[in-house]
């Protein structure tokens, strides 16, 4: 009882002097048992007993073993690759060196300094190690030891060294084994070798949002995430980090920052104004099938080239006289460019516009127009009519009978009868006028009757 006591003594400091110890930057704490051989034989602390090693694999003749679960260690990761730890082991000591004994029971409690190599190695599952540290050992019981004094037990501080390697079965869970050196002091110390093999778990490190990935290597700890991203999503799976994708929800291409392209255009959709369709850079990813720098969702004629002012249509020319109809003031009838569309005035019109202007008759010293002028009217409404945009002057003369007041007068009335009577009938009243001459222009002699007729007339002069 006295000695289960001491091995209970040994778990509890154990728990106790770790709470600071270390395993690595994950999972901090490790927790192993396992059992336990002790051997009394290879330490050349007696010269009788031959030199280093030369028994160490004599398990046979040399080796203490305690089968069952023999030694309990615990141990925290302090950084840099180091932990420090306590261990707590018994053992039933039958064989001390090359002599037999009667039952020994064996109590040991070690502090440790370890360093692992598992990174310098970059390996996740071959974790070798070497180790440092002290302890207290005892040993004895009522029978006493051999070469020591009857009866007691012997009890003696070590210092320690040992090697091991721990072989990491999964991120928690692995097999260790260790060898290791304890060197006593006092009169009556015991240096032996102890071998450790056993099982150990490591635990305690969070991982909040269960993505397999360590808080404290996880830079979204609290989003579940991917290992090459460090812990952070790609929700689209399109293998650009939601941080860094401009389209987290859609997957897409690294070059436009994990936003798609549906149509391939080099546009992406976020920015395309017609994902659906190729398109152009220039016209925000629309396309322009006639190249007319508009697109064929604002082109009324998608098909053909035309400028933006009419809707992407080419400009039409009705009356196919080469004057586009938007620069055509005459658009429904063939004229010529120096006349802007319109069909110009040929001295040959101007004649024939005349001949009829002079045969329109008028009631004797009156403005009003005698019935049989019709159609001669008629055949100058028609010659107007063919040159929409010409504007003409309509003048009245007269001969030199009566008074040169009563003949100016009378010219001007003719002449403004005659212009009325043309608006009336469809001309636009802009482009004529009318003016008076009087007896100012004679084309004949007013002496003769003849003469005096050629004078009193009208024209109808094109306004140039």
């Amino acid at each position: 009882m006295k000695h289960l006591n001491r091995l209970v003594l040994v778990f509890i400091l154990g728990l106790v002097f770790t709470n600071a110890q270390a395993q690595d930057e994950n999972n901090p704490w490790a927790v192993g048992l396992g059992a336990n051989a002790v051997d009394f034989y290879p330490t050349n602390a007696n010269s009788q007993m031959g030199s280093w090693f030369s028994q160490y694999f004599n398990a046979k003749e040399h080796w203490n073993v305690l089968p069952a679960v023999s030694t309990f260690q615990v141990s925290r990761y302090v950084g840099s690759n180091f932990s420090v730890g306590i261990r707590g082991s018994i053992n039933n000591i039958k064989k001390y060196g090359e002599s037999s004994v009667n039952e020994l029971k064996y109590y040991g409690l070690d502090a440790a300094l370890k360093y692992s190599f598992q990174k310098s190695l970059n390996s996740g599952f071959f974790d070798p190690y070497l180790e440092v540290g002290g302890g207290y050992t005892w040993m004895g019981s009522d029978e006493g030891l051999p070469n020591y004094e009857d009866g007691g037990t012997v009890s003696n501080p070590t210092v320690n060294s040992a090697v091991g390697i721990n072989f990491w079965l999964s991120d928690n869970f692995g097999i260790n084994v260790q060898t290791g050196y304890k060197h006593q002091f006092g009169d009556q110390a015991m240096p032996h070798f102890q071998h450790i093999a056993g099982i150990v778990f490591k635990f305690g490190g969070r991982d909040t949002d269960g993505d397999g990935i360590y808080d404290k290597e996880d830079a979204c700890p609290e989003i579940p995430g991917l290992i090459e991203f460090n812990g952070c999503p790609d929700s689209d799976g399109d293998g650009i980090e939601d941080a860094k994708d401009a389209c987290p929800n859609e997957a897409g291409l690294e070059e436009f920052m994990g936003c798609p392209d549906s149509d391939g255009d080099g546009i992406a959709d976020k920015d395309d104004k017609c994902p659906k369709v190729p398109g152009l850079k220039t016209l925000n990813g629309c396309p322009d099938a006639d190249a007319d720098g508009i697109t064929d969702a604002d082109d009324k004629c998608p098909q053909v080239a035309g400028p933006i002012a009419n809707g992407g249509c080419p400009w039409p020319d009705t009356d196919k006289d080469g004057v586009l109809d938007k620069d055509d003031q005459c658009p429904s009838v063939a004229g010529t460019v120096a006349n802007k569309g319109c069909p110009e005035v040929t001295e040959k019109v101007q004649k024939q516009l005349n001949e009829y202007a002079k045969t329109i008759l008028f009631d004797s010293g009156k403005a009003s127009i005698k019935e049989q002028s019709q159609e001669v009217l008629e055949n100058i409404l028609d010659i107007l009519k063919e040159y929409p945009s010409a504007k003409f002057t309509v003048e009245g003369h007269t001969d030199s009978v009566g008074s040169e007041t009563n003949n100016q007068k009378l010219s001007e009335s003719r002449a403004l009868s005659i212009k009325e009577y043309l608006t009336s009938h469809g001309i636009e009243e802009f482009r004529l006028s009318a003016k008076g001459y009087g007896e100012s222009k004679p084309i004949d002699s007013n002496k003769t009757r003849a003469g005096r007729a050629n004078n009193r007339r009208v024209e109808i002069n094109l306004v140039k």
